[in-house]
């Protein structure tokens, strides 16, 4: 599987300007590109080459006015077919916040990119169409994005305009899926009635549905509060590379670079090295810049990529983690974890699986399948004999070395992995330790 990873963000509009990471999800057709497309044109985010791009399409398909998912359905055979397919990253800014928004497929065959724009995202908008109401999707979807731990969770009602703008049918779709959502772990839930295609209720409020007390939709992400929602507390810093440059302006550098997982790391802050279990304090906290420039950081907190240099020359090497003495990472070799099946080779037990887990990889066997979960009603279902594709489970694995992890619900970073078929190198899962 080609998965795919959204790019860096664009600078800062202006000091403190906080940056949201959201991805639309839902069934096919019900309208995510055109939500986003409506939000980029409303904002006025969109370049002029772009939008006559759109004007073009939209009138070679036979459109008599312009498409605006095609600002964001980018591959030539998501415009040809007219659905999404892989993940499209885009970037809007209002003066409150800076967003990055993943629209994710719709297809069930495409659910594994929806895990990839899932994996990094702090609010989930979910699309109902109001005609067909929740759907399959709509609770695989929802699933999901509650075993990724995704914080914030906004129903959008979208088609409003199809219902006549029907208060009732709003409120029958919003009761059915607050019942499914009272049995996942999700904590902050909002509804919202939308009509992409003429923008209501997007960037304002819409005349068209006073019964409607709530905020616009942009509204409600520029002032949802993420605060929060980084894991500052456990300080978590995975090994990727060991700086030795070893030259005449150098000669005696050497540093460890890495992203933060968690915590906030600082110059003098007691370290131990996992898994030898060396201790040693921080000398400093390299940035280093273009140029060869090196810059001297006072914290490293996510998800800042540092260079973090020890005042004890000790054995580290890629795969090993920085941790607080009294607040460490567990090492597991038995893993018991929830995962998302992403591959047409179904998992079965007693198969081997390269396991690829923060910087480390190892090889990993399926010792159990405990259960594969029913999307429609979340019942267990513990004769079941492997996971297909898009299935989820809960499956426990072994592996040749141990991992130095946390439970997902903890910290996302350390908490997650994923399975690689050997065989074909591609992403078999995606798996959340319990």
């Amino acid at each position: 599987m080609t998965t795919a990873h959204a790019p860096s963000p664009p600078a800062q509009t202006s000091r403190g300007t906080e940056l949201l990471r959201l991805l639309t999800c839902g069934s096919v057709d019900d309208g995510k590109s055109t939500l986003i497309g409506r939000l980029l044109y409303d904002t006025k985010t969109v370049f002029e080459d772009q939008l006559e791009a759109a004007e073009r399409a939209s009138l070679t398909r036979g459109n008599d006015r312009i498409d605006l998912a095609l600002l964001t359905d980018g591959l030539r055979a998501e415009r040809e077919q007219g659905i999404t397919i892989d993940v499209a990253y885009r970037y809007f800014a209002t003066p409150r916040r800076k967003f990055i928004i993943a629209d994710c497929p719709g297809h069930t065959q495409y659910t594994r990119n929806m895990v990839t724009g899932a994996s990094s995202a702090q609010l989930a908008l979910i699309l109902v169409d109001a005609r067909h109401g929740v759907s399959e999707q709509t609770r695989r979807h929802a699933f999901i994005a509650s075993l990724l731990r995704i914080p914030h969770m906004v129903l959008c009602v979208n088609k409003m305009d199809l219902v006549d703008y029907d208060q009732v049918r709003f409120e029958e779709i919003c009761d059915e899926f607050r019942a499914f959502a009272a049995r996942l772990e999700i904590s902050d839930v909002s509804f919202i009635p939308v009509s992409a295609l003429h923008g209501d209720n997007l960037a304002s409020r819409s005349v068209k549905t006073p019964w409607y007390e709530g905020q616009s939709l942009l509204h409600h992400l520029e002032h949802v509060y993420i605060g929060s929602d980084r894991e500052l507390i456990d300080c978590r810093f995975p090994v990727q590379w060991v700086v030795r440059p070893q030259s005449d302006e150098h000669p005696d550098y050497r540093g460890y670079a890495g992203t933060v997982a968690s915590g906030v790391f600082k110059p003098g802050d007691e370290v131990i090295a996992l898994p030898s279990g060396m201790p040693s304090r921080i000398v400093s906290i390299d940035d280093p810049g273009a140029g060869g420039s090196i810059a001297k950081l006072d914290a490293a907190f996510p998800p800042l990529s540092v260079v973090i240099r020890l005042e004890d020359d000790i054995d580290i090497a890629r795969g090993d983690m920085l941790c607080r003495p009294n607040n460490r990472a567990e090492a597991r070799q038995d893993i018991e974890s929830m995962i998302v099946w992403l591959t047409e080779e179904p998992l079965a037990p007693r198969r081997k699986y390269a396991i690829q887990h923060t910087t480390s990889t190892c090889r990993a066997l399926v010792e159990d399948l405990r259960y594969r979960v029913n999307i429609t009603d979340l019942r267990r279902d513990q004769s079941a004999e492997g996971l297909g594709l898009n299935e989820i489970g809960r499956v426990a694995l072994r592996t040749t070395k141990p991992l130095l992890c946390d439970p997902y619900k903890r910290c996302r970073a350390t908490g997650s992995f994923i399975l690689i078929d050997e065989a074909t190198n591609r992403t078999a899962g995606a798996g959340m330790i319990i």
